[in-house]
């Protein structure tokens, strides 16, 4: 166990030159890349209040994961240790367990559950427990197993833009689709090209990937929330806003309720 603690156990290594920067940090800009993890979930957090008491407390928790995965990340790549990328990978799969817990419309339960959020979350922490005891008895398989998250989460995303009449939460939604694409093409770009970027140079594009991925994950949480509300509280009438400045659609989104009101029926996983 102690010799997975010990730096650069992990297989894994990017194509930043170790120790290149920081005699203590092994890949400093993939490190330091993470500061959006610790910056925008307690901003979020603030922005989401509203949400929060109106409909369901538990959106805090996948900021606050939002967090863990940073420092899990972070650590990782400051150490390059077998421990610190099994924590930066499981905390991504945690992630978006509890965001499909949360999440997921009712109308895509299956039929055993009997539209029960609860009973979906307990079913979803039973696999997820068993899976994450898998991976990290094969560390290996990781880095595969979370990609294949992404395809039919982007599916799901887009099915429910479809279903969109707000143009302004359709505006965010292309630009979320388009920021995940873009991030998944930077991941690839260090993990399969890197003499290319060497040679000019460059060799930060895992640095970009954690920039680029924060930015869609959080724009797609704020999006699910969305669609969660109109889902299940309608006559809350959701809204998309922006802060600092809600006409400026680059900002931070977040949601608030036209009509908010306590709702009993909403059952926080």
């Amino acid at each position: 166990m102690w010799s997975h603690l010990q730096r650069g156990s992990s297989p894994v290594d990017w194509c930043e030159s170790n120790y290149s920067i920081s005699p203590v940090i092994a890949e400093f800009v993939n490190t330091i890349s993470n500061v959006l993890f610790f910056l925008f979930p307690p901003v979020l957090i603030h922005l989401f209040q509203e949400y929060s008491k109106f409909f369901n407390p538990a959106i805090n928790v996948l900021w606050i994961l939002l967090m863990v995965v940073g420092v899990s990340s972070a650590y990782f790549h400051a150490t390059l240790s077998l421990v610190g990328q099994l924590l930066d990978e499981l905390a991504i799969l945690w992630v978006c367990v509890a965001a499909f817990a949360m999440f997921l419309p009712k109308r895509h339960f299956p039929t055993f559950l009997h539209g029960n959020r609860r009973r979906l979350a307990i079913c979803t922490t039973v696999l997820t427990l068993l899976s994450t005891g898998f991976l990290v008895m094969h560390p290996a398989a990781n880095a595969f197993a979370l990609m294949t998250i992404a395809p039919p989460t982007l599916g799901f995303l887009w099915a429910e833009l479809s279903r969109v009449k707000c143009s302004r939460v359709y505006r965010l939604g292309l630009r979320c689709v388009a920021v995940t694409f873009l991030a998944i093409f930077c991941w690839i770009m260090d993990r399969m090209f890197c003499d290319a970027w060497l040679s000019i140079d460059f060799p930060y594009m895992h640095g970009v990937w954690h920039v680029l991925i924060f930015i869609a994950s959080y724009t797609a949480l704020v999006l699910l929330a969305y669609f969660n509300v109109t889902e299940e509280s309608p006559e809350q009438k959701p809204q998309l806003k922006y802060w600092p400045i809600n006409e400026f659609e680059l900002g931070i989104p977040y949601i608030t309720m036209k009509h908010p009101y306590k709702a009993d029926k909403n059952v926080a996983i």
